[in-house]
């Protein structure tokens, strides 16, 4: 039996054929019912036959996960931990926007990058997540919103809770093209988001897939010193490396880059590192996305005084290059990813 969430359009065409004689035509139909009009059940598939419906019944299955804890923040933030079938659970957000509703989705359950900072490293990582379960965490979030609004749906797209999404690349990018599917749930793949801590192979080969979803960079150092303290990856692959990767993507898909940057205290925070990172990326088409530090009780760091940030935003905006200060988003529930799982495995 397999999960028809995991197979895009054409792979589903492909399956189908294989596995039931059907045409083509047959894995659009299922689709629309499945994304367009919310139904999880092939009886309920009315203009497929009967006999059809009994085969799909016979090899294949839908399934979501289901809510093990829900949290909602005064600011209209929705936290979920998703739980799947084998009992594994991860976290799901969403995140309303002036533009539209975001759901931040997590690619595997833990995650062994072990950023220092971060608090989805404390849990290592179990297994990726298929496909489905991918998929299914933006269609149990659109649930949630269907409930509370009918009409409001999810129009944006993070892959940046848990996990390393290219550390699970093949999955990871099956579930943009579902996403992006006209007959799928049809979300823009400039909608799209993906981040990476900077697995420079997988980029290199994400540059050739020609999407226009945007690529976002957890940096969060200018230099390999600060980067290797807080981002083990760096020793693999080293700033140098990761430039010229990053390079090579924006040669091949003229895209704007994102750079994540948290801002810790008295780490990587100090005017010298601003213009180390002015200097890194001068040049460069890309906007940095700085993040105040959100302290996390087993982590020894603290969030950059207020001034700090100011003056860092600040000196990059002098020398042209284009950055922000995200806004914050569920402080009151646990809004670091991995707190709310890693409380529920205490």
């Amino acid at each position: 039996m397999k999960n028809i969430l995991n197979f895009t359009l054409e792979k589903l065409k492909d399956d189908l054929f294989a596995t039931l004689g059907e045409k083509p035509y047959r894995a659009k139909q299922i689709f629309r019912w499945i994304y367009e009009k919310r139904v999880y059940d092939f009886d309920k598939m009315s203009d497929i036959s009967l006999k059809t419906r009994d085969a799909l019944k016979e090899h294949y299955f839908i399934s979501l996960p289901t809510i093990f804890t829900k949290k909602v923040a005064k600011d209209g933030t929705v936290k979920i931990l998703a739980e799947f079938e084998d009992g594994e659970k991860v976290e799901s957000v969403i995140m309303r926007y002036r533009y539209g509703t975001a759901a931040c989705i997590s690619s595997q359950v833990g995650c062994n990058m072990n950023c220092a900072f971060c608090a989805s490293g404390m849990l290592k990582k179990r297994r990726n997540l298929f496909t489905s379960e991918m998929v299914g965490q933006v269609l149990l979030l659109n649930k949630i919103l269907e409930e509370e609004n009918k009409g409001d749906r999810i129009t944006h797209i993070v892959v940046m809770g848990t996990g390393e999404p290219f550390d699970n690349y093949e999955n990871v990018v099956d579930f943009i093209y579902i996403m992006n599917e006209p007959f799928g749930l049809q979300i823009g793949a400039r909608h799209i988001t993906v981040s990476t801590c900077g697995l420079v192979p997988e980029i290199i080969k994400f540059s050739s897939l020609n999407l226009q979803v945007n690529l976002a960079i957890s940096l969060h150092a200018p230099n390999d010193e600060t980067r290797n303290m807080l981002m083990p990856i760096n020793r693999a692959y080293p700033i140098t490396a990761l430039m010229d990767a990053i390079n090579t993507y924006v040669q091949k898909t003229n895209r704007r880059l994102t750079f994540e940057y948290i801002l810790i205290k008295n780490v990587n925070d100090s005017l010298k590192d601003a213009k180390q990172l002015a200097d890194l990326l001068h040049g460069l088409n890309c906007y940095i996305n700085l993040i105040p530090y959100n302290p996390i009780i087993e982590k020894p760091f603290e969030r950059s005084e207020e001034n700090s940030i100011k003056e860092f935003f600040e000196y990059l905006n002098k020398r042209h290059i284009t950055c922000t200060i995200r806004k914050e988003f569920g402080s009151d529930i646990d809004a670091a990813c991995g707190q709310l799982r890693a409380k529920v495995k205490e």
